[in-house]
């Protein structure tokens, strides 16, 4: 799926004008993206969504209790009543990554039902917050500082909204990263944190699917159009253009990428000039 030319040129826009504002709004950036992978999506399908996660927010009980009742409560509804959850299958799909997708299967990766978690139960007037996970994300309710307290509770969304104790979340971590669990870990990830990852996602996803190198491309550009990305990421782009044959401008975009890194690795930055050169010497 391609998005038309002059839709994705606005809604990257919009895209990048939101990703700038003072607070995100993280369920719009998401479907902007949507809008990047599914042409059939409008401004339309943008609103029935948000009224969807208006509407589930409203299925929620009046301020249930504590982060362990908001936590229960939420997973009820959306892992329960609903039937929100992942499985293995969902990491091939690229639907998996696209919020608006998600929100008509009930199904998608640990990211985006977490998106979904967030955003109803935000709505409702949870205190939740994403929690960036090394290859797992789950959801906090509660007090981010205060983890294995009553002050905190973790919900594994992909796993039906899960309650994970000390124990769960520190498996998870052994299992994902080979590491131990660590109060770092646990810190609210912010709305264009989670886009970023969500992209990078997406871009693995296409990486292994060379028919579908269109897909990285734009998710590289939107990453981007980020206020705080990778300098990497344009070397990367560039690569992606020459590959897919556009020599002129992955050429260009090589030489660029030198300029921002030749003041502290001059090495690295003569090594893509010649790469530069020859894109260019496949023009002849």
């Amino acid at each position: 799926m391609r998005a038309q030319p002059a839709k994705s040129s606005e809604w990257r826009r919009r895209f990048a004008d939101e990703a700038r504002s003072e607070r995100p709004d993280l369920s719009l950036l998401c479907l902007l993206l949507s809008g990047e992978a599914d042409p059939q999506l409008d401004e339309a399908g943008i609103d029935a969504a948000q009224i969807e996660l208006d509407a589930l927010a409203g299925q929620l009980p009046y301020r249930p209790g504590g982060p362990a009742q908001w936590a229960a409560a939420v997973s009820e509804l959306l892992g329960g009543r609903h039937g929100f959850h992942g499985t293995a299958t969902d990491y091939q799909r690229l639907e998996s990554s696209l919020l608006h997708e998600v929100l008509r299967r009930r199904r998608g990766l640990p990211i985006l039902l977490s998106v979904v978690w967030i955003e109803v139960a935000r709505r409702a007037g949870a205190p939740v917050h994403g929690v960036a996970l090394p290859g797992h994300f789950v959801v906090g309710f509660g007090d981010a500082e205060a983890y294995g307290t009553p002050e905190q509770v973790l919900a594994d969304p992909f796993n039906g909204g899960r309650l994970l104790t000390g124990e769960d979340a520190a498996q998870l971590v052994a299992q994902t990263s080979g590491g131990k669990l660590n109060p770092s870990l646990l810190a609210p990830a912010d709305p264009l944190n989670i886009m970023l990852r969500i992209l990078n996602n997406i871009r693995a996803w296409a990486a292994a699917r060379s028919e579908r190198s269109h897909v990285a491309l734009w998710a590289l550009e939107l990453s981007l159009l980020l206020p705080a990305h990778p300098a990497r990421l344009r070397y990367e782009r560039a690569q992606l253009l020459v590959e897919r044959g556009d020599f002129l401008e992955g050429a260009r975009g090589l030489d660029e990428y030198a300029d921002v890194v030749e003041s502290i690795e001059p090495t690295t930055a003569e090594r893509v000039r010649l790469q530069a050169r020859a894109a260019r010497a496949k023009l002849n």
